[in-house]
């Protein structure tokens, strides 16, 4: 596949959305500024297929309802900047000024959206993709790449700090509504970030938090080497999982969701193929949503980052060789972390020791479920995105992150591993046997 780059244009606000009186500071949450999060832009795909009434080109529709919707979302087009006294680990906030715009790539593929391959490094070209300092000073950059059979994607870089998946949403999801009509969006975007999701005073950091995580002078999230990272994509079929399921209730009288029996199948073979060491520490990491958790629940109109990390952990020499319901249990009784103690605490954490290095560990296997988030809900005019595709390899402190996407296919879903190379052969022989129902969930 080659893509052509055609033109880039800036997109200003249809209406200055403030009045000019210079720059003014926006500041961010302590969620917002994890990090795991302050430190990379995530990088993701929409994909559209063709529509027999398009009768305008889908750049032109994308970049007018942005400039539209800019008038709610004025800060995507802000700059974040480092803030406070300390040189290293400093905060980041954001900082808006009249006239700020956000670039959107106009692109062509030479190919049609059937041939993409989703296992290869060619979609690489159909996202932007900044480097750290590129990614603070343009927060949000789109591209849209129309193909031969007249689909399209819409690549996404936008900087973690802005919004998480479900704040991304919002944004799309308003310029989606203007692009189809709408005089106004169905949801007032709320900002106050620092002021919903701040520290207590004087913070406290209680319970399972401490558990889980710990500090390292001079720890850089995602700098550690695990040697090159490959992804590939599996589609995982509702009669295997069932099946999964259906073993491991069997074995223990539990019964467990796709996330907690599946997801213990997948971070047991990661661990075991890649060969990690039985006395290591191994965590199993994903998000979740906390919006309607803390007290009093956010705002509809919230669009920062929403979650916190939550975790399952034991040694590697346990994971691999204990049964797989242990495992799973393990996963369920981690959800009952997701409180308003924990939330604070987690706020807490990062105020009293982010300077000193926070850090999960470096063995950490992240996982985090795409099927529900409303990502395909994003419609310009034509329907939704057939496929949501994640580039980034970065997340909740792991370098080899999965995701569970919405399926290919009209059964199951499709599950996006990244992991280093030297373990992918010996995976895809796991994942063979959880095709053919081979689960080995006793001990």
């Amino acid at each position: 596949m080659e893509v052509k780059i055609i033109e880039t244009k800036q997109i200003l606000p249809s209406t200055p959305p403030f009045k000019d009186e210079g720059e003014h500071e926006l500041p961010l949450s302590h969620l917002d500024n994890d990090p795991n999060i302050r430190s990379f832009t995530f990088r993701y795909i929409r994909v559209y297929t063709a529509s027999a009434d398009i009768d305008r080109h889908p750049f032109d529709v994308i970049a007018n309802s942005l400039s539209l919707a800019l008038v709610h979302y004025y800060p995507l087009a802000g700059t974040l900047r480092p803030v406070g006294k300390s040189s290293s680990n400093q905060r980041l906030s954001l900082f808006c000024q009249s006239g700020q715009t956000f670039p959107l790539v106009n692109a062509t593929a030479d190919c049609t959206l059937d041939s993409l391959d989703y296992d290869s490094d060619s979609l690489e070209q159909l996202v932007p993709a900044p480097t750290l300092e590129e990614g603070l000073a343009n927060p949000c950059i789109l591209q849209v790449t129309v193909f031969k059979c007249g689909g399209y994607t819409l690549g996404t870089a936008v900087h973690h700090s802005m919004c998480d998946g479900m704040g991304a949403t919002l944004v799309f999801g308003a310029a989606g509504e203007l692009a189809r009509g709408a005089t106004k969006i169905s949801v007032q975007p709320v900002w106050d970030r620092a002021t919903l999701l701040g520290p207590r005073h004087p913070p406290r950091a209680e319970g399972p938090v401490l558990e889980f995580l710990g500090t390292e002078k001079g720890f850089k999230p995602y700098s550690h080497d695990v040697g090159p990272v490959v992804r590939q994509c599996f589609d995982v079929a509702d009669e295997c999982l069932d099946g999964l399921k259906d073993a491991l209730f069997d074995e223990c009288g539990m019964k467990f969701t796709t996330f907690e029996a599946f997801g213990a199948f997948v971070w047991r073979a990661k661990v075991r193929c890649s060969g990690i060491s039985g006395d290591k520490n191994v965590k199993f990491a994903y998000p979740s949503n906390i919006r309607r958790t803390v007290k009093p629940p956010l705002p509809l109109g919230y669009w920062g980052n929403g979650c916190i990390p939550l975790y399952a952990q034991l040694s590697a020499k346990e994971l691999v060789e204990q049964p797989l319901w242990k495992t799973a249990e393990l996963i369920k009784k981690s959800k009952s972390n997701a409180n308003d103690e924990y939330v604070h605490s987690f706020i807490d954490f990062q105020e009293l020791y982010y300077e000193d290095g926070i850090t999960a560990g470096r063995e950490v296997s992240a996982f985090t479920d795409w099927r529900h988030v409303g990502h395909t809900s994003v419609d310009f005019g034509w329907g939704g995105p057939v496929i949501m595709f994640p580039l980034s390899k970065n997340l909740v402190g792991s370098k080899e992150p999965c995701y569970f996407l919405p399926p290919r296919k009209k059964d199951g879903f499709t599950l996006q591993v990244n992991l280093r190379a030297s373990a992918l052969p010996a995976f895809r022989e796991e994942m063979d046997k959880f095709g053919n129902k081979v689960y080995q969930v006793s001990a």
